[in-house]
């Protein structure tokens, strides 16, 4: 099929099409930066060819070199064949306008806590430059420190993770964004390094998927690092180790935001003296709370 669409094809029109058969055809998994087949075969189509990723339509009918159409449909059949993530393709994955290089050593950026921080946290933190020390535990790819970093320009931020490669693929990010002088990279099983240190924010996107789903996961995700996917039985080993140690690592009025997934009716009931604030998402309101140092205080822990 694919030598056949290396004679016949010519257009970018025609690739897009060809690739969005191709991926439904094979009942691709789509969850990594894309929500359809047509979403992903666009993006790598425009990615593949250099041009404008917002920018299609002028495009579509341009005749394309032999050259690009083969380099197009090997890009197509790859996703195809491996069921790798298009980001792993690609060596990309974005979060809104921020881009971030990625590659097998760490899941693909997507996280709810991105779209949160320009302004919903107005509420408990008035104003950015009250920010001065931010966390952000579990960082992977190092992408929602660097945010961190943009969000809140008074914060020096610590990103913390237990994978050493992980952690080279953040630094990599934070070198392309010119923040080495503001963002540390550390080494850590959760907050066992960070003794002593203090912060008005922390964020963390930590490993949130239960068991049977785990067992379940379409194959793109099994290209992802095991290690930053499965957290226990219910998926909660890694939250309730943030909010047992939260409290001592959170200066006076800070605000802790953890992403959960699907997971609120497994956490509330493990937790009924404390007051979660659920936060709206593009997903709902039921995968990111933010407590208060003082709430989480009150609860005793």
């Amino acid at each position: 099929m694919y030598a056949s669409a290396r004679q016949t094809l010519g257009t970018v029109r025609d690739l897009v099409r060809f690739a969005v058969s191709r991926f439904t055809e094979a009942g691709l998994f789509f969850g990594h930066g894309s929500s359809s087949a047509w979403d992903e075969a666009a993006y790598l189509v425009l990615h593949t060819l250099h041009l404008p990723l917002d920018r299609l339509d002028p495009f579509l009918d341009a005749v394309l070199l032999q050259e690009e159409i083969d380099a197009v449909l090997a890009i197509v059949q790859t996703r195809v064949d491996t069921r790798k993530p298009a980001a792993y393709l690609t060596r990309e994955a974005w979060l809104g306008n921020y881009r971030f290089y990625v590659d097998e050593r760490v899941i693909v950026p997507r996280s709810f806590i991105a779209e949160l921080l320009p302004d919903a946290l107005a509420p408990w933190i008035e104003y950015p430059e009250l920010v001065h020390r931010a966390l952000d535990l579990c960082t992977g790819s190092g992408c929602l420190a660097i945010l961190l970093a943009d969000h809140y320009p008074d914060a020096e931020v610590d990103a913390v993770d237990l994978s050493a490669d992980a952690l080279d693929v953040a630094a990599q990010n934070v070198d392309d964004y010119g923040l080495d002088d503001r963002i540390e990279l550390i080494q850590s099983d959760m907050f066992e390094a960070l003794e002593g240190n203090t912060y008005d924010l922390i964020v963390s996107n930590p490993p949130y998927v239960d068991a049977p789903s785990v067992e379940n996961l379409p194959d793109e995700y099994l290209h992802e690092p095991e290690l930053a996917l499965g957290s226990g039985d219910d998926g909660l080993d890694a939250t309730r180790i943030i909010l047992a140690n939260a409290t001592r690592f959170l200066n006076p009025l800070g605000v802790l935001v953890v992403e959960i997934g699907h997971n609120r009716e497994a956490l509330e009931p493990q937790f009924p003296q404390l007051e979660f604030t659920w936060l709206d998402t593009s997903g709902g309101d039921g995968f990111v709370f933010l407590v208060t140092r003082e709430q989480l205080a009150e609860a005793g822990l």
